[in-house]
């Protein structure tokens, strides 16, 4: 009999984080699973959702901020490492963190899907695993392939055990502790890119 190795990390954890810190900086790296993923480079429409969502954080959360891009540690025993496209943390979480950051304290992570042919696996079951086992309360994926917004909340045991979908244009509600309610509609217009 062969011994299995799909459970097998491809490297250590401290070897990705060697190998990423030598990556050029058009290409992002992330840990996820045991396997190195290569996260696209964002579009514009793609960097304009992001900043159409932290000026909504910002209005209704001053004390907050949506960091882009922050890496986290994430999954069971932090053993991945993953740059979202936002975390939501008190305003000053990530000083004195390094290049990755623990959990504690993000109330949100944040995705926007990438037009590539991982982002389904990407984006829409590791990410959400692995933040759930972190902790995250809340999860948002905006999915600009089918036009929705998912609320991922209720992390226990490495899932998130609830989601609500909604499509572009509807009212969202972001639960405590984020605490904001979302009007999707200008979303419509950077589906495209």
């Amino acid at each position: 009999m062969t011994p299995r190795t799909e459970h097998r990390p491809q490297m250590s954890v401290e070897e990705f984080e060697e190998l990423e810190r030598h990556a050029p900086e058009t290409v992002r790296l992330e840990f996820i699973r045991g396997k190195v993923q290569v996260k696209p480079v964002t579009d514009g429409n793609h960097d304009q959702i992001v900043a159409w969502l932290q000026r909504l954080c910002m209005q209704h959360r001053p004390e907050l901020w949506l960091y882009g891009d922050r890496g986290m540690k994430v999954e069971r025993y932090r053993k991945g490492r993953a740059r979202p496209d936002g975390v939501l943390a008190p305003f000053g979480f990530p000083v004195g963190h390094g290049d990755w950051s623990e959990a504690a304290g993000v109330l949100m992570a944040v995705e926007v899907t990438s037009h590539d042919s991982d982002t389904h696996q990407r984006d829409r079951v590791d990410k959400p695993d692995g933040y759930a086992a972190t902790g995250i309360p809340v999860y948002l994926l905006i999915d600009r392939d089918d036009c929705t917004v998912t609320v991922f909340t209720h992390p226990e045991d490495g899932r998130y055990r609830q989601q609500v979908n909604k499509p572009f244009g509807a009212t969202v509600q972001l639960p405590e502790p984020v605490n904001i309610l979302l009007d999707t509609e200008p979303l419509k217009e950077f589906v495209e890119g």
